[in-house]
């Protein structure tokens, strides 16, 4: 054989693939298909799961529900109808840009409050509410119970549609 195969009246070039460019190949499509998962899924708010030992704080302190945030733990005072509660951290690019979106929709949206805390300065709280990475976002109703999280940079839109669950949770207690 030279090289070339006869399929129905054409030839077609053989294409031996060494290993190597196997390798590159499989190599690039994955990192293509983590990238698309991670732009699909970083800074997307999501429903909140059991805090880590919320329980257990709950049964030693009885003054603190499970789950919730006191202005006594943020060192601010909470919102009037929610609060946007941001970890941050020294040397965190998206960090910065996600403090311009809360500051932007914290004045767009009356009884909201956004603070934001360094990481490394509240380590107990970090873990308590088992922050994982940088930024992250949680969105608290005005009594403090966490309605909802995102870890990465959000949207504004996002942080919008989260702050009207919070602001929803709310209502039926008001009434």
């Amino acid at each position: 054989m030279n090289g070339r195969l006869s399929l129905m009246g054409t030839d077609v070039l053989w294409i031996v693939m060494s290993p190597g460019i196997i390798v590159l190949v499989s190599a690039v499509a994955l990192g293509v298909t983590l990238s698309v998962l991670k732009s699909r899924f970083d800074g997307r708010f999501r429903g909140t799961r059991a805090v880590r030992s919320a329980e257990k704080d709950a049964v030693e302190d009885k003054s603190t529900p499970a789950g919730r945030i006191t202005a006594a733990d943020i060192g601010s005072e909470l919102g009037e109808r929610a609060t946007m509660l941001q970890f941050s951290s020294a040397f965190c690019a998206p960090c910065r840009a996600t403090r311009r979106t809360l500051v932007e929709v914290e004045a767009l949206v009356d009884g909201v409050r956004h603070v934001e805390l360094d990481a490394e300065s509240h380590l107990e709280l970090v873990r308590r509410l088992d922050i994982m990475r940088t930024p992250t976002v949680l969105v608290l109703d005005a009594t403090g119970a966490i309605v909802t999280r995102a870890s990465g940079q959000p949207r504004k839109a996002d942080v919008i549609a989260a702050l009207g669950a919070a602001v929803e949770t709310t209502r039926p207690a008001d009434r």
